[in-house]
């Protein structure tokens, strides 16, 4: 590329640089290109330190930087062990599991990235160096890569691991503990197989299970329009979901539900009814004999709810405004059976410090409609972008994703609804666009998922953020499946 610069003295303002993936791993490398001036750096270094990232400058050119050096090294030794046969993958990562105490491990980073994309890398260092590939790349490419088998690219086939590896050996007691965990891929990822074409991403949505920390996960169901929310019922062994469609502007957006395995698929509420469903929560309601499915609509600028078999669908708010009166787009939420209210967030336009999270009863007061209600409240206001939600109806503590813009946006946030002083907590941030969550307290954590790829397990009492599944998927709504 730096053929391409003409003039010496423009050469002199390009450098190299090199973003690991922020913003869970917040490194960033720099280095010269051979003509950068020296003065680029401390101030692309206080730059990007002023951004949250962590900066890091080669002395010289470097092929690969200098974190992808050791990386290297590290792989190179762990595929001439496996080709040698003196372990395996699952032990390897135990092992350095206990001695780093880390979460991140070598093999399954390695099924993570792809094992093509690591022969490749490998690749450039060999034909640099002169290496002798024989136990590295070319018994990776045989024994893996030419049998499809490139990790988590691959979940059919495997990886490094195989692909029938039990619930929790993949992470070889690192990582959290963790319950099942259910998914939606909106479809809007770099796994799209057209990418980077967008032909075929309003299809491209997917419902995964994840039943440990880093494990490939298992595809339930695919070929989804924009997949939102979703929710569970162990005991009926259905789960219910939302899908946006195909156009924000128009009423195709929908409501199904299939079993736990992702069979007996079923229309709940179909075209014509819904904009964009969002987030999806089941309340069964002992008093009232029921078992309902709350969502929003967020273009429709409304709250509803139905049976689980999609009869009795009601509007409970409906807002004025249309798709593009964004102060009244309806989004998460969440019910307080206790209190027999509902919650719900009225995000306002991107990253504009104006959302909201309101609440009604869930039963209307007579003579009342869904345009013409007087029992809604705003319980928090002025917030970055607050997206989904999720209640501790015992303690009266409300918890929610906010997209907004950081510091206090994209972040994992937590507040009492009946503190006067309307405190927010930020319990954890620095996510990438954060959407879904569910609250586990029996494990003091809450998972979290982002449009940028990953899952979290958040410690609710310290903060610490860990990525328990990252790939080049997008995801939306997230739920745990309870113990039985």
């Amino acid at each position: 590329m730096l053929d391409k610069v003409r003039s010496d003295e423009r050469k002199k303002w390009v450098c190299n640089v090199h973003y690991t993936m922020p913003p869970t791993i917040r490194t960033v490398e720099l280095m010269t290109s051979g003509h950068t001036h020296p003065e680029i750096f401390p101030f692309l270094s206080e730059v990007l330190k002023q951004c949250g990232m962590l900066p890091a400058t080669a002395r010289k050119e470097s092929t690969g930087f200098i974190f992808n050096r050791l990386w290297a090294a590290v792989k190179r030794e762990i595929l001439t062990i496996l080709a040698e046969e003196v372990s395996d993958a699952a032990e390897i990562d135990a092992l350095w599991a206990h001695m780093f105490q880390a979460s991140v491990l070598p093999c399954q980073l390695m099924d993570r990235v792809g094992l093509d994309t690591v022969a490749f890398i490998e690749d450039n260092y060999i034909n640099e160096r002169k290496l002798d590939g024989s136990l590295t790349v070319d018994w990776l490419r045989k024994n893996y890569i030419t049998q499809g088998k490139l990790g988590l690219k691959t979940p059919e086939q495997g990886g490094l691991y195989p692909p029938s590896a039990a619930p929790g050996a993949h992470s070889a007691s690192a990582g959290p503990k963790m319950p099942p965990v259910f998914v939606l891929d909106v479809g809007l990822g770099a796994n799209s197989p057209s990418y980077p074409s967008l032909a075929g991403i309003s299809t491209n949505g997917k419902i995964l299970r994840l039943d440990g920390p880093n494990q490939p996960p298992k595809v339930l169901v695919t070929g989804l329009p924009a997949p939102d929310g979703i929710d569970v019922d162990p005991s009926a062994n259905r789960m219910y979901w939302t899908n946006m469609g195909d156009d924000v502007t128009a009423p195709n957006g929908s409501v199904m539900s299939a079993t736990l395995s992702g069979t007996d698929k079923k229309v709940l509420l179909a075209d014509g009814v819904l904009t964009t469903p969002k987030q999806i929560v089941l309340v069964k309601d002992t008093k009232q004999g029921t078992e309902k499915l709350y969502f929003c609509d967020r273009e429709g600028c409304s709250v509803h709810r139905c049976n689980v078999d999609g009869s009795e669908h009601e509007v409970l708010v409906q807002n004025p405004g249309g798709v593009h009166d964004l102060m009244h787009w309806c989004v998460g939420i969440t019910v307080d059976l206790a209190q027999r209210k509902f919650y719900w967030t009225q995000k306002g336009p991107s990253k504009s410090n104006a959302g909201r999270i309101l609440r009604a009863n869930m039963d209307f007061l007579p003579g009342e409609t869904a345009t013409s209600r007087s029992d809604i409240e705003v319980v928090f206001d002025r917030l970055p972008e607050p997206i989904d939600l999720d209640m501790e109806s015992e303690t009266g503590v409300l918890y929610w994703t906010d997209r907004g813009e950081h510091p206090r946006g994209s972040s994992l946030n937590c507040a009492r609804v009946d503190d006067e002083k309307k405190e927010v907590k930020i319990l954890a941030r620095h996510f990438n666009e954060p959407i879904g969550l569910k609250v586990d307290l029996e494990r003091k954590q809450i998972f979290v998922c982002d449009l940028g790829g990953s899952v979290y397990a958040v410690d609710v009492e310290t903060g610490k953020k860990t990525v328990v599944h990252h790939d080049e998927g997008s995801y939306t709504g997230l739920v745990t499946l309870p113990e039985a």
